[in-house]
């Protein structure tokens, strides 16, 4: 069931004014930003893998732990409203990047499809894309596009 909600939260309120659980909702879970990426030492340039954090379900793109990700990935980052400018390895589909540059969000998008199915039947997931971090030796082995094809 598609919807567009003309009044919807994220369209009235600025990221610091949304309540932790309305935050929370904006996440697609897409898996994007569970995905190793690589930095190339002499241009500082940033690559995707398509190798995932090994708390990320390769099919539902879920965080097997979410809450207690930090006693299993210390380094895992959230995503707040205070750092999300700061954050440029955000995929360009990221609700949060997407609302704080000013762009509503992309139509597939569960608060307006409706149907948090529509993201990975349109491709824009990183599910069953993926192989866990812990049988991968080599990341640079691993770079791919597809997660900035959007």
């Amino acid at each position: 069931m598609k919807r567009d909600p003309i009044d919807a939260f994220w369209r009235r309120k600025t990221l610091q004014e949304l309540t932790p659980q309305e935050w929370e909702s904006l996440c697609d879970g897409c898996g994007k930003c569970c995905l190793n990426k690589v930095i190339d030492d002499d241009t500082d340039d940033l690559y995707y893998t398509e190798v995932r954090c090994k708390l990320l379900d390769n099919k539902t793109c879920q965080c097997k732990q979410y809450q207690n990700r930090f006693d299993y990935v210390p380094d895992c980052v959230t995503i707040t409203p205070e750092n999300v400018a700061e954050l440029d390895w955000l995929p360009n589909t990221c609700a949060y990047r997407r609302l704080y540059f000013g762009e509503d969000l992309p139509n597939w998008h569960y608060l307006i499809a409706g149907d948090k199915r529509k993201m990975h039947k349109k491709q824009k997931s990183v599910q069953g894309k993926t192989v866990c971090e812990t049988g991968v030796k080599e990341l640079q082995d691993h770079i791919v596009i597809w997660p900035l094809m959007d």
